[in-house]
């Protein structure tokens, strides 16, 4: 489709460059259920729906991306579509409700959290070290849900694709493993009232 003409559907509704998005396709055989990213101001059909939010952007792709998310979607779902009438029902933290977020960390939550979606938008070549970053937003969307750290590990084990591709890989539940290792790192920020330090320091501050 002519750029003209996405400029002139947009026109007055949106300026930027971008849209958030998520596939309308989740079915159970797919690792995971939300499926969504930034991608470019293109258009596109009703199989990938998008979002043009007039605030926190990266906050809302770090929460939509999380597999806390996706586990609360999944209580929701009764078919294979991801409309948005059932995106809309799904729990997500408010701007207010993120700024309030009891997290000690080495700056702003929205700038930590901005540093890090911007890395993965970017791409980061090394996986284990991209890894590591969505490791760290994981841990952190656990910790703003409230959800403990039991329940964190059960919640990871509902997601059986991605256990049964780390061990076939690694020979453990790497994903688990790294969100988990954040987390206690985040949980003991709390209760130490010092700042947040990554247990891969060397990899993820930028």
């Amino acid at each position: 489709m002519a750029e003209a003409e996405i400029d002139r559907k947009l026109n007055g509704r949106w300026d930027h460059g971008w849209f958030l998005g998520w596939r309308d396709i989740c079915r159970a055989t797919d690792v995971r259920t939300v499926i969504a990213t930034q991608v470019p101001r293109l258009a596109f059909g009703d199989k990938w729906l998008i979002a043009m939010p007039s605030r926190g952007r990266d906050e809302l792709q770090a929460t939509w991306a999380s597999f806390v998310f996706d586990y609360a979607s999944r209580q929701k779902m009764g078919g294979t579509a991801m409309k948005y009438f059932t995106f809309m029902q799904l729990p997500m933290p408010s701007p207010v409700h993120l700024e309030s977020t009891n997290m000690p960390l080495d700056r702003q939550l929205r700038a930590w959290i901005e540093v890090r979606v911007e890395r993965l938008n970017g791409w980061i070549a090394d996986p284990v070290e991209r890894a590591k970053v969505r490791a760290e937003l994981d841990a952190l969307m656990f910790h703003v849900y409230g959800v403990s750290r039991p329940e964190v590990s059960y919640v990871m084990d509902t997601f059986p694709i991605v256990k049964r591709k780390d061990q076939a890989a690694f020979g453990t539940y790497r994903t688990k493993d790294l969100i988990l290792s954040a987390y206690d790192a985040m949980a003991e920020a709390k209760s130490s009232g010092h700042p947040y330090q990554s247990p891969w320091p060397q990899e993820v501050h930028t």
